[in-house]
């Protein structure tokens, strides 16, 4: 028996520049720990890092920055600096909001999938109405971090539903690879790092005048998501 057509079943949700803009607060923690072991650090390297698992960040940054810490303890003093900017000001990545409550208006549910540790995903999410995610994957919650597809197809999977049926908002190279990777319709709104084009993934400026029939039509596979 053939599979059903695709219908939007969830969205799958980034959330490090894609939901919120705490990019700048990860550098800046970088360039901190960095400058404290009297290492250089510098925005090339930065980028490099955005959307990568968080040890696998902490062993570059051990390498190149000469941090004489071990992994675990990198991801810890950082997500730490992190946390506390997090929770002074979230900086809200403009219409995200509003796009989260439309889909649950509309009954959709949306997964977070974030390789951002479990401690800052909740400091994030505790700012967010009751239920707008129905499922959490973070980084040390999955065996492999983007851009291996266990993080997407984890999501799917806590949500019942195919990868295929999924819309997946990411922001970097490393986070569309795991998105695309799973077989989820991959939404890349590139911000601090450039995300080339590729037949297999939508590219956006911003979140802005994306609706709901928009991603019903994108997983469908007609039509535009947002009007040029």
């Amino acid at each position: 028996m053939p599979d059903a057509p695709p219908e939007l079943a969830a969205v799958l949700w980034d959330m490090d520049g894609t939901l919120v803009d705490t990019e700048p607060y990860w550098i800046a923690a970088e360039y901190a720990l960095v400058e404290s072991f009297g290492g250089t650090w510098s925005d090339e390297h930065a980028h490099s890092l955005v959307g990568s698992d968080l040890l696998v960040a902490a062993a570059y940054i051990r390498e190149h920055g000469g941090v004489d810490l071990e992994p675990a303890e990198i991801v810890e003093r950082m997500l730490a600096q992190v946390i506390a900017s997090v929770k002074g000001h979230i900086p809200w990545m403009p219409n995200a909001r509003e796009l989260l409550r439309q889909l649950g208006e509309a009954g959709i549910p949306c997964g977070l999938v974030t390789m951002s540790w479990t401690s800052l995903a909740m400091a994030v999410v505790e700012q967010l109405p009751v239920g707008t995610f129905s499922v959490v994957v973070t980084g040390d919650s999955v065996t492999q971090g983007k851009p291996h597809p266990e993080p997407y197809l984890r999501g799917a999977e806590l949500l019942g539903v195919r990868p295929q049926d999924c819309v997946a908002f990411e922001d970097s190279p490393t986070g569309v690879a795991s998105a695309q990777a799973a077989g989820c319709v991959t939404v890349a709104i590139p911000h601090v790092a450039e995300v080339a084009e590729d037949p297999g993934r939508t590219i956006i400026d911003s979140l802005g005048g994306v609706t709901v029939d928009g991603l019903r039509d994108l997983v469908r596979g007609r039509g535009a998501l947002v009007d040029a």
